[in-house]
């Protein structure tokens, strides 16, 4: 505190007044004398308070002494300043006092010889003052440095030490100097190319220390080589050269743009074609990546000139199409943008204003008088930092009260006002800013309820603003519905209220955040154990017991290890864990994932019974937030807009927002590759898939988890499985798609086929390659022809009983014994295959080919297998050219931005592009069936519109584990119910049942007896068949199958006379003419008429060729290969 002006007097006459020991300090002619009168001399600052510096004269005899010409005052200058900073300066608030004072001290570094001593003291000096000043004041210390770099005045000892000291701020003022990197960084540029070596060195060396404050991997490399350019403009075109084949997949900010700026001005100035063909691709890789529009308006001035000029003059056509991309992706990346752009730094200069003469009023107000000249230095300091701080929105109370404005007020009045002082000027500013960026929240003034939560804030993840000064605003009982698109940061924002991230959120209100799945680190322990071992919940174990009981869990299923559930007890799990925190908000992202309808009801009712916690809910189904939300915050342009009332009022404000109702491509389309052929398969309702009597129990269940399972699929199925939490639905999937095998019973596919299997956590395919783009993604996956990720599937690994098989001699017909080594061929036999075999010690001539029945009964199905997807893969795949453009347009027909997909890791994905990702990697081999296990779980409206409306003009198999009844509705005829372990057959199954016309092993299987088709017309009629309209095979589905026993019998086709010449130009006219009315019909719904080869009338005609007749006088569907 500082002391009366009489008590000042009283202490300069004890410890000796400050001009004698200023003499007494310039008179001493040894280091210890010196010392300790210096010493002295701040203990009498310390102690008298900073204004003594001013009231004796201190300053501005040191300021005189440190530039005479006696180097005894010098030095004694110089450590006097040296112990002031150091006794004095941990005070805080003395640093805009000295820091004028740098220049002159770096300006004693030009001394030598006998005067050696000066230089050393200087050195130390100067170091210590520059530690004085806190981050936000930094820059003010840095211009002291540049007076001297810039200034031609001072010798190059003195350049090299400014230069040295400038250095030191990438680390302890690394935010403020990246936010000046573009002026700082050409700045330098003069005494890079200074004919004084030292002087180069030293400014490169600075220059690169500088740049090290860029955060971005992909500029990082080119640091040395971008400052090289400053000094060295001859280097331009090299380095452009190597920037533009650089490849960029991180978000571009600002302080990267600052630093490649100039850079880019330079290669548009350049004469040369190539260099002007370079920069136009790199800013157009560049701006693509510049997410936030206002810094790509601030940094567009630069380049825009010389990409027009380019446009305008260049002498290739094929420069001025780059230039006109260049110029489309700058203007696409300014779109929506300020106009003229906002320089937020130079905008800070009116608030630094406005606060200077708020604390001068203040001070003016609580004093009575206005402060003095010395006094104002400070306030000047607590201005600048008040408007950065403003600036950057950050509003720490402990940051304002203890390092940037009270100790620099507590110099001149006591620490209680300096400290209430601060907080009143946070307090003023909070308010300022809150009014500055207020926006309509469309909320009702009677709102009712208690405000548990009312802040301005921001949100960014990595490089990407994603809101800017908005406000989050609560009521406590309120349960508000998270709206926006895939990527707009809904499920960022709840984890950044989770992880405290929100500056000034109530650290009083408890948060549980609650996502589709619980952490894989705790899938080991049982979910009693998981929730007793948690510190967040206080209840005992009865208490535990009983809230799970409330949720369903039984008591034999309580104690259950978490690994075997499904994903909905898991999810129950999940919300269990939260509601025993006992929070007052529950943050929940997609809560119906994995939930069945029974389930999804249980939480609506837990959630609207709740009037003390408050919950915020991100979920993509209409119906759940239309039964529990009391209020709708919608993403738009960056803000939180808030309205009251469930989602169905919220679209009746807003008419643009009916994508939550409905299923449409409007938006976004997923369109899909066409399913490749198969061998053999030329009806889209014959069997290409298919199990018989399956049963299946996991290991140490008492019963099975499916029991005598039997279904099958064609080309035309589009099955919706649907059934209550765990009762087997993703475990038909893997035993129908070979990734579990059962203990009875039979899978049997087509050996061609290809299957694009979407599991239920589907982000588990890109776990291992988040640090790539989606576009790498793919190629990664199919770089060498085939899957990658189905061969590395765990289900392929050998047993060691399976191993063993490899040690087994098979014995031929000459009595010789081999083991087998490898399947290395495969080919074609009649209506099965042969398979090449390599054997152990032997070379390829000694290979022989096998059939495949035999290959089976010695127990190789799972090399064969492996083997079979593998030429099945390739060939899907393997046609297909790699080219990252193609590999782009596959990602942006799945609905997902092509900028995103190929410059953008998928760490940084969000879920509903990250499945995007997976559905896309899954499609590029061309599969025949497509497998979905919840696809609605990440997807929003508008993607989910999108893939319902691809998947309906898709001409592939598609089965669909989903709980929303609307999406299955929409697509799937056909529906399995899986329920107690037993498959229900329901709706129309578009499978004619019967076996694989390349592969008759499979001719004896059939749907087990008790799985009857609901909805046949009678027990003579094994299915009634459903097709895609205009697939060709409608009358063929449509023929009802009479006479036929329990086990499906067909004659075979032969017998059939070939057509003349004629008769197939006839058939052929015939089929155009019946395209184009089909295509000119404009009733919806229209069936297209079927091409068939029976006896009907067909343009006043008949086929010459009479299909086969049962004795009940109806058609019988032939299936070629199959014997009566």
């Amino acid at each position: 505190m500082p002391i009366a002006l009489d008590d000042m007097t009283t202490a300069a006459t004890e410890t000796g007044s400050p001009s004698a020991l200023l003499q007494e300090l310039y008179a001493a002619a040894k280091p210890q004398p010196r010392v300790a009168t210096a010493a002295k001399l701040a203990d009498f600052v310390k102690a008298n308070g900073l204004r003594s510096l001013a009231l004796h004269g201190i300053l501005d005899d040191l300021s005189r002494a440190i530039k005479s010409k006696v180097q005894a005052e010098r030095e004694g200058a110089i450590t006097a300043y040296d112990e002031l900073f150091r006794k004095v300066g941990p005070l805080g608030g003395i640093d805009p006092f000295f820091v004028p004072v740098l220049p002159d001290l770096l300006d004693r570094y030009q001394e030598s010889g006998k005067a050696e001593s000066v230089k050393t003291a200087a050195e130390k000096a100067a170091k210590q003052l520059i530690r004085l000043s806190p981050p936000e004041l930094a820059p003010k210390v840095i211009e002291q440095l540049f007076v001297v770099i810039e200034s031609n005045s001072y010798k190059w000892r003195s350049k090299v030490g400014a230069l040295e000291l400038l250095s030191t701020f990438s680390t302890s003022a690394k935010d403020q100097v990246a936010e000046r990197l573009g002026d700082y960084v050409p700045r330098l540029a003069g005494a890079m190319r200074d004919t004084k070596a030292e002087i180069s060195s030293a400014a490169n060396k600075a220059g690169i220390s500088l740049c090290n404050v860029l955060t971005n991997p992909d500029v990082q490399p080119f640091v040395p080589t971008l400052v090289k350019c400053m000094a060295d403009p001859t280097t331009v075109p090299e380095a452009i050269k190597r920037l533009s084949s650089n490849v960029w997949v991180r978000e571009i900010d600002g302080p990267t743009l600052a630093v490649v700026g100039p850079l880019l001005i330079r290669g548009l100035n350049e004469r040369g074609t190539t260099v002007q063909r370079q920069t136009v691709i790199l800013i157009t890789n560049l701006f693509k990546l510049v997410r936030s529009n206002d810094l790509a308006a601030l940094h567009s001035p630069t380049v825009l000139p010389g990409v027009e000029r380019i446009i305008e003059s260049a002498a290739f056509p094929e420069i001025r199409a780059f230039a006109e991309q260049a110029k489309e992706a700058v203007l696409a990346a300014i779109e929506g943008a300020a106009v003229p752009a906002v320089d937020h730094l130079t905008e800070s200069l009116e608030d630094e204003k406005a606060a200077f003469k708020d604390l001068n009023a203040l001070l003016e107000k609580e004093t009575g008088t206005q402060p003095d000249a010395f006094f104002q230095i400070a306030l000047q300091a607590i201005a600048f930092s008040v408007s950065q701080l403003v600036r950057k929105r950050s509003f720490n109370e402990p940051e304002w009260k203890n390092t940037y404005v009270a100790p620099y007020l507590a110099n001149f009045i006591s620490k209680e006002k300096s400290e209430a002082l601060a907080i009143e000027v946070r307090k003023r500013w909070m308010e300022i800013e809150k009014a500055r960026f207020k926006t309509e929240t469309h909320e009702e003034d009677d709102e009712e309820g208690e405000i548990i939560c009312d802040l301005p804030f921001s949100l960014a993840y990595g490089g990407l603003l994603l809101l800017n000064h908005t406000t989050l605003k609560l009521r406590r009982g309120h349960r508000y519905g998270m709206c926006g698109t895939n990527g707009c940061g809904k499920s960022t924002l709840l984890k950044a209220i989770n992880r405290k991230q929100i500056e000034n959120f109530p650290s009083e209100l408890k948060a549980a955040y609650v996502e589709h799945d619980i952490d894989g680190d705790e899938s080991g322990i049982t979910v009693v154990g998981l929730m007793l071992e948690e510190p967040r919940i206080k209840a005992d174990e009865t208490e535990i017991r009983a809230t799970l009981l409330e949720l369903g869990f039984e008591p034999e299923r309580q104690d259950v290890a978490i690994m075997s559930l499904s994903g909905g007890w898991k999810m129950r799990v999940a919300l269990c864990r939260a509601m025993l925190m006992k929070v007052d908000l529950l943050l929940l992202d997609e809560p119906t994932n994995h939930l069945d309808t029974k389930s999804v009801n249980w939480l609506q009712d837990y959630l609207n019974a709740q009037s003390h916690i408050t919950s915020m809910i991100v979920s993509h189904d209409s119906g759940f937030l239309d039964a529990v939300c009391t209020n709708i915050v919608h993403y738009q342009k960056k803000q939180l807009v808030y309205y009251q009332g469930n989602l169905a009022k919220f679209v009746e404000k807003n008419p643009a927002a009916k994508s939550y109702y409905t299923l449409s491509s409007s938006v976004v389309k997923f369109t899909f590759p066409p399913p490749g052929s198969l061998m053999g398969v030329r009806s889209q309702t014959r069997a290409i898939l298919k199990m018989s009597n399956a049963t299946f129990t996991y290991p140490g269940a008492k019963k099975p988890q499916l029991q005598n399972v039997s279904c099958a699929v064609s080309l035309s199925s589009r099955v919706g499985i649907v059934g209550p939490n765990g009762a087997g639905k993703s475990t038909l999937i893997k035993l129908l798609t070979g990734e579990t095998l059962p203990d009875s019973g039979r899978v049997e596919k087509h050996p061609n086929l290809r299957v694009a299997y979407v599991a239920q956590h589907a982000f588990h395919h890109i776990e291992e390659h988040l640090e790539k783009t989606a576009s790498q993604y793919i190629q990664w996956r199919y770089q060498d022809g085939h899957d990658k990720e189905q061969a590395a599937k765990a289900t392929r690994a050998l047993t060691p009983e399976e191993k063993k098989l490899f040690d087994t001699p098979i014995v031929g017909k000459n009595g010789q014994t081999r083991k087998l080594e490898r399947i290395v061929g495969r080919q074609k036999l009649k209506k099965s295959y042969t398979y090449e075999v390599k054997w152990q010690g032997l070379d390829h001539r000694q290979n022989v080919h096998l059939p495949r029945e035999q290959l089976m009964e010695l127990g190789f199905q799972k090399i064969i297998q492996e083997y079979d997807d593998l030429e099945a893969s390739r060939e899907g795949s393997g046609s297909r050219e790699m080219s990252a453009k193609l590999v782009r347009k596959h990602l942006e027909d799945v609905g997902l931005d092509g900028d995103i997909a190929e410059y953008n890791e998928l760490r940084g994905l969000s879920g509903g592009q990250k499945v995007k990702v997976v559905i896309a990697a899954a499609m590029w081999s061309k599969p025949q069936v497509l497998i979905l296990d919840e696809p609605t779980n990440f997807l929003d409206r508008d993607a989910l519109g999108g893939l319902a409306v691809g998947i309906k003009e898709w001409a592939g198999a598609f089965l669909c584990i989903s709980h929303n009844q609307e999406f299955v509705g929409a697509l799937c005829p056909e529906i399995w119910n899986v329920e107690a372990g037993v498959l229900t057959h329901k709706g129309k199954a578009a499978v004619v049942e019967g076996a694989f016309e390349s592969n008759p092993a499979s001719a004896a299987g059939t749907p087990a007896a008790g799985t009857p088709l609901a909805g046949t017309p009678g027990a003579s009629t094994p299915a009634a068949l459903s097709t895609p309209a205009g697939s060709g095979d409608e009358a063929l589905a449509a023929q009802t199958l009479e006479g036929v026993d329990e086990k499906l019998s067909f004659k075979a086709a032969k017998g059939r006379k070939k057509l003349t010449r004629k008769q197939m130009k006839e058939r052929e006219e015939r089929r155009r003419l019946r395209t184009v009315a089909f295509l000119s019909n404009s009733i919806p719904g229209a069936v297209r008429e079927p091409d068939t080869e029976s006896d009907e009338e067909v343009d006043g005609k008949k086929l010459r060729i009479p299909s086969k007749l049962t004795k009940s006088g109806t058609t019988t569907p032939v299936l070629a290969g199959m014997k009566h």
